[in-house]
């Protein structure tokens, strides 16, 4: 299995680590210090070692961090994690909602009469640093650059990832890696900067071609990597990762331990380009005045799939399609109560594993039945699996790392006779899902201007969900992929290429839960009779093609489009993923397809 249930952290484990921090802030005379979510690489998900906010606090969540001060312990947490803190923390620490709370205004009241709270430079994005000093000014409150702490007391602290690296082919890439590098470097020298600093291990895996596994679920490598104006690559990555790798990288790249990189950075001449929220702080202060923010140049082309990249995924979420289908069909000739949770997940990682193109899972499968569907971000354990009883929604939500693809998928599946409540929620649910998936929308609008289109039905009832409508997908890389979203604080423009997830939800605590998830890619419009010439669209391509549990829905609540679209998606579902089933599953897809 690539999923385990064991349990990672425990609230218990929390206290004890927390008073050993405390003697650490005491003997460095400091009044607090900060643990973050993120590594040194700033990417949203983290190695074991690197697991420092989980280790000290039990909060596993893949967002947040914590403010551990002399006599009281702040783990802030969006949205998402509301619910799952509760379960997760001990009375030690104390839930934060943020971002309603900023880190400097509950530092304020902390510490009315100031003081110095530290932080490890390397795990702290420079844009976080320099927005909390601004807004600490005037409080007597400020932030040192610190040992780390937490590293301090965590005995048995796992070795950082030695995986090796391998070639990503280019047939699945879609352009060669030193055409990519010739391209940035030619961006880098019309802009007048002499390099950019690369930190986001998945932007230097799309970058040189190549893919690692220092992460579970994301086929990345730790490293860093500047990038020349005149076409060549600092690679700092250990040796041992790179054996045989000499020859893919070419003449252009220089590999450099890891250990080297701030010495590099500090001889560089002329302007560096940095993107504030991803590069420590500890790099800014080494650059300081010939820093200048940019994004990472990376990043939007690594979001605009090309064609091979388009069609690899595609043609990955046709195949992984076939694994869920295969699943729902067993699960729904089962007996309520004779499953768990586990059952569940187990079930459908062995589909998935019979095709050689999975490299891996894409995230823990979330596989919560009940009042669990209600955790966003649930994480089943051996000790909280649970039965699947009728009346339960079960919020299925998974995905694979194929050679040629990452999935993401959520269905919400009717255990038994479900109530007309849940029905309700979840029709509006699906209206929203449709109404994105049919948008067209102006060229140059970002997520934050289409994202309510999704939640216009729930509001409409005086409901609402905490987390993004979507986020972006990369191509055999992270599932969580910026800078695209569909999120009401993103401002990246929607651009031909970027593959998002189109995934409205609704959630009731201790009840039950609902999300329908597809990803879909940003295409051109056609133009249509009678529109403007001269104003260019955009719309959507879906990639994803299982159904959706029509018995959950309530008909009479869906318009006539609406229906006209489900029918339709369910004709594409029936067409593209019955030739790829077995039997009994093939006679499941026609009932679950059959017109509404």
């Amino acid at each position: 299995m690539f999923q385990s249930f064991e349990v990672t952290a425990r609230p218990e484990q929390g206290p004890p680590r927390l008073a050993a921090l405390r003697t650490e802030l005491e003997r460095e005379g400091l009044d607090g210090f900060l643990i973050p979510r993120a590594d040194a690489h700033q990417g949203e998900y983290v190695a074991p070692r690197d697991e420092r906010l989980a280790w000290l606090t039990g909060f596993t969540g893949s967002a947040g961090f914590c403010a551990a001060l002399r006599d009281v312990a702040g783990v802030f947490i969006d949205g998402r994690y509301r619910t799952q803190v509760k379960a997760q923390v001990a009375a030690e620490f104390t839930p934060v909602p943020w971002p309603d709370v900023s880190l400097s205004s509950w530092l304020k009241e902390q510490l009315p009469n100031g003081g110095k709270v530290g932080f490890d430079p390397w795990l702290h994005a420079a844009g976080q640093i320099s927005e909390a000093r601004k807004a600490l000014r005037g409080s007597g409150i400020e932030l040192v650059r610190s040992d780390n702490l937490v590293d301090r007391v965590w005995e048995d602290q796992p070795d950082p990832p030695m995986n090796p690296v391998k070639i990503h082919p280019v047939e699945f890439a879609g352009e060669p890696a030193v055409d990519k590098i010739a391209r940035l470097a030619e961006k880098l020298q019309k802009a007048g900067h002499s390099a950019a600093v690369i930190t986001l291990p998945d932007s230097i895996m799309w970058l040189l071609n190549i893919r690692g596994s220092d992460i579970s679920y994301n086929p990345v490598a730790h490293g860093f990597a500047i990038l020349h104006a005149d076409g060549r690559v600092d690679l700092f990555m250990a040796a041992t990762k790179l054996a045989g790798m000499k020859g893919h990288l070419g003449p252009k790249v220089t590999q450099y331990e890891p250990g080297d990189f701030l010495g590099v950075v500090q001889t560089l001449d002329g302007t560096v380009q940095v993107d504030p929220g991803t590069v420590p702080q500890i790099v800014a202060d080494a650059l300081d005045q010939r820093m200048v923010e940019g994004g990472d140049p990376c990043a939007l082309p690594k979001a605009c799939k090309n064609a091979a990249e388009i069609a690899g995924s595609a043609e990955a979420h046709l195949r992984d399609a076939a694994a869920v289908v295969e699943t729902l069909c067993w699960l729904d000739k089962q007996t309520p109560g004779d499953l768990t949770e586990t059952h569940v997940v187990t079930r459908l990682e062995e589909n998935r594993r019979k095709d050689n193109a999975l490299q891996d899972i894409s995230f823990d499968t979330i596989a919560g039945t009940g009042p669990n569907g209600a955790i966003m971000h649930y994480r089943v354990t051996e000790e909280t699996d649970s039965t699947l009883e009728s009346g339960h929604l079960l919020v299925l939500d998974s995905g694979g790392q194929y050679l040629d693809g990452t999935t993401d998928i959520t269905r919400t599946i009717a255990i038994g006779e479900v109530g007309d409540e849940e029905k309700a929620c979840f029709t509006r649910v699906l209206k929203g899902m449709i109404a994105m998936s049919m948008l067209r929308w102006p060229v140059g609008l970002a997520g934050r201007d289409i994202e309510a289109i999704a939640r216009m039905p729930l509001w409409l009832a005086g409901q609402d969900f905490n987390h993004g409508v979507g986020h972006g997908v990369g191509a055999y890389l992270s599932v969580h992929e910026g800078p695209q979203r569909l999120s009401r604080v993103s401002h990246v423009p929607l651009e031909p290429g970027m593959i998002l997830s189109n995934e409205p939800g609704y959630y009731r605590e201790g009840a039950f839960g609902i999300r329908i998830e597809n990803l879909l890619v940003v295409q051109e419009a056609i133009s249509l009779p009678g529109g403007d010439d001269e104003r260019a669209m955009l719309c959507w391509r879906t990639l994803t093609f299982v159904p959706v549990d029509r018995r959950l829905i309530v008909v009479d609540m869906l318009t006539r489009d609406e229906r006209a679209w489900l029918n339709a998606y369910h004709r594409d579902v029936a067409e593209k993923i019955r030739p790829r089933l077995g039997e009994e599953a093939q006679l499941w897809l026609d009932a679950a397809t059959a017109p509404i």
